[in-house]
């Protein structure tokens, strides 16, 4: 098939099933052919990747779902940027809807930003724009050296409170925690409804503890200069776990970006329980639902997990009838369109303030 030099190719970085039905969907809605690809493993692990088509002076667009095995469809990208880079294509963007290492974002102990090393392979290996869903913290767009589209699921995810759940006047949005009030905020007031905060957490692991933070020991040493003695940090006490707000005889929505381990979310469904809402839902973006989330949210007490497809799911469904699906192929595919046409992408983020 000839293609003109202006044109632009889609690519999966991905030749698994689940991870190419969301660009089979988004080339659906554009009206043009998924790119002809093979993205395989070696007999050693090894990734490779062969482009069947040519590029050369074209605009390409790799959709990159991430599975379980992250670093795997980390070098997946990779490789495939860079195979396509030196293919001679005119500009390369990747559309990762979850970018992984998201939570890794912040030095914490004496790790590293994760998050800052990603962007940086990215870069090298070709990439010159991402578009994404909903970052884990946006200030993350700064790591990039080139411009990143943060889009927004909220649309989506608020139609089907709207649409899907009955009697969702007598709701109250919930946010697991006090980080979360923002987001939990900005759905309740779109929402027009009242909002809740669950306050307090469980203590901290005795091996937390364990990372030098009180090394050397806090004792005052008359041999040393007086002008360094520095005043010691108190404790965090932290409160017994409370619920702000009034949710008896309300439906309980929680609202997060992503849903991983589960534990503290059923906790959290539990203090709703027993402060008398009636139904627990959970809304959240990406939709990781590792190890044995879906028995745990099955024999929970929460009713239903609303999650985007932005990640596999599929066979955590199969385990879980409690999880649903919201489509966000939409908007992916409006996003490549004005990126290819050169148009504005302020109607993507319209009614958006900066702290949505």
């Amino acid at each position: 098939m000839n293609v003109p030099k202006t044109g632009y190719r889609v690519f999966s970085a991905n030749s698994t099933a689940a991870c190419t039905e969301l660009a089979k969907k988004i080339t659906e809605r554009l009206g043009v052919e998924l790119g002809k690809s093979v993205v395989y493993q070696e007999s050693n692990r090894e990734t490779r990747v062969d482009v069947k088509e040519s590029v050369r002076g074209q605009t390409i667009f790799i959709i990159q779902t991430i599975p379980r095995d992250v670093n795997t469809a980390i070098m997946e990208l990779l490789v495939m940027a860079y195979a396509l880079k030196t293919s001679c294509a005119k500009n390369i963007i990747g559309v990762i809807p979850y970018f992984p290492y998201s939570k890794q974002c912040k030095m914490r102990k004496r790790g590293s930003i994760v998050c800052k090393l990603l962007a940086s392979m990215l870069a090298k290996a070709g990439l010159s724009h991402i578009i994404t869903m909903d970052l884990h913290q946006k200030e993350i767009q700064g790591f990039f050296s080139f411009p990143v589209d943060n889009l927004r699921a909220s649309p989506f995810l608020l139609q089907y409170i709207q649409e899907e759940i009955p009697d969702y006047r007598n709701a109250i949005i919930v946010a697991k925690s006090p980080a979360a009030a923002k987001r939990a905020q900005s759905y309740a007031e779109r929402l027009r409804l009242g909002l809740a905060v669950i306050h307090g957490e469980a203590q901290c692991a005795e091996s937390d503890m364990a990372d030098g933070r009180h090394s050397p020991p806090c004792v005052r040493n008359t041999s040393g200069h007086p002008g360094l003695e520095l005043p010691l940090m108190m404790a965090k006490e932290k409160p017994p776990i409370t619920v702000v707000g009034d949710v008896g005889g309300r439906i309980a929505i929680i609202v997060d970006d992503i849903i991983d381990d589960v534990e503290d979310y059923i906790a959290s469904a539990d203090i709703l329980k027993e402060r008398g809402a009636y139904k627990i839902y959970i809304m959240a973006t990406h939709g990781l639902l590792s190890a044995d989330a879906p028995r745990l949210i099955e024999e929970s007490a929460i009713d239903e997990v609303v999650v985007t497809n932005t990640v596999p799911h599929e066979v955590q469904k199969l385990q879980c009838p409690k999880i649903k699906t919201v489509d966000v192929s939409m908007i992916l595919a409006e996003a490549i369109r004005r990126i290819h046409n050169g148009e504005s992408m302020a109607y993507l983020f319209r009614n958006i303030t900066v702290d949505d």
